[in-house]
């Protein structure tokens, strides 16, 4: 666990950064910009210890904000349902680039990216490395994600090496906890007695628990170079949607239905390869029917 430390956390009210900001604010110095937009999400953060300033990445205003801190994590991102992708190439990919100016100084940055990132394989159970083509995926809930993350890579290679500031970029699969994420966004429906939709038949992730993305962010830190390290942030296991909701089902003993939505340019199946992240961090410690069963009893 990373110890007194001054970090910068963006997006610190959401799915990952929340619990990630909680558990580094034990023991570091955590400060967490955003624009808080959501009511009490403000409040929320400065509950766990946490410094916050409201700012506007999409703007590049960072002139309130200190530049003397030791850690950048960078894992604000938007993931609009329109077709703006100007703005949002302005705020997932332009505002990278301002941060890592800003913290030009730093030990390391970690910025968050996505395994959407990939080009879409026919096979659904091709395991994506970091060396495989990216580019043509697109994300029905969001357009123009895919898109801004791939160019957010590219302003953040760039700046790694302009500032020469080690940098690693983390492209996140299927995360989940507590706090939310995929699996318990299909535990909700669940319970609501809704059809879980998939992307194809099957579809399979690498998911992976909060509590082992906490403790593997110090070591994909120490990994951070110039040229920036990428690397696949997801589990050790394979595992699909239509395994896991009847398991979430039996678990709530409830039934569920998973419907398959088969949509053109959208990813068959998300399987990071971990061999990268495995070197680098160790295996994971949570698998992933212990991880649904947390989920299950938190909610």
């Amino acid at each position: 666990m990373l110890q007194d430390e001054k970090i910068l956390i963006t997006g610190p009210a959401g799915q990952i950064a929340f619990p990630m900001a909680e558990f580094l604010a034990q023991e570091n110095d955590v400060w967490g910009i955003a624009r808080f937009s959501e009511p009490d999400s403000r409040e929320r953060v400065d509950a766990l210890g946490v410094t916050t300033r409201i700012c506007d990445l999409a703007g590049g205003g960072l002139q309130d904000i200190p530049n003397d801190f030791t850690y950048l994590l960078h894992l604000a991102a938007y993931q609009g349902s329109g077709d703006d992708y100007d703005y949002a190439i302005q705020v997932n990919a332009e505002s990278a680039g301002f941060l890592m100016e800003h913290c030009r100084t730093a030990k390391a940055a970690l910025v968050m990216s996505t395994s959407t990132v990939y080009r879409p394989h026919e096979d659904p159970f091709h395991h994506y490395l970091e060396t495989d083509p990216v580019g043509g995926g697109v994300s029905p809930w969001a357009p123009t994600y895919a898109v801004s993350k791939i160019a957010q890579e590219a302003v953040a290679r760039q700046q790694a090496r302009a500032l020469n500031l080690p940098t690693v970029i983390a492209r996140m699969n299927a995360s989940y906890g507590p706090n939310g994420g995929l699996p318990a966004f299909h535990l909700d429906a669940i319970r609501s007695g809704l059809d879980i939709a998939a992307r194809w038949d099957p579809s399979p992730y690498t998911p992976i628990f909060q509590e082992d993305i906490n403790e593997q962010l110090e070591p994909l830190l120490a990994a951070a170079s110039t040229p920036a390290t990428i690397v696949n942030w997801g589990g050790d296991e394979v595992v699909t949607i239509q395994e896991w909701v009847p398991y979430l089902a039996a678990l709530t003993g409830r039934e569920a239905t998973v419907v398959t939505n088969d949509i053109a340019g959208s990813l068959r199946g998300n399987i990071s390869d971990p061999s990268k992240r495995f070197a680098l961090t160790g295996p994971c410690r949570v698998g992933w029917k212990e991880g649904f069963r947390r989920i299950v009893e938190e909610h």
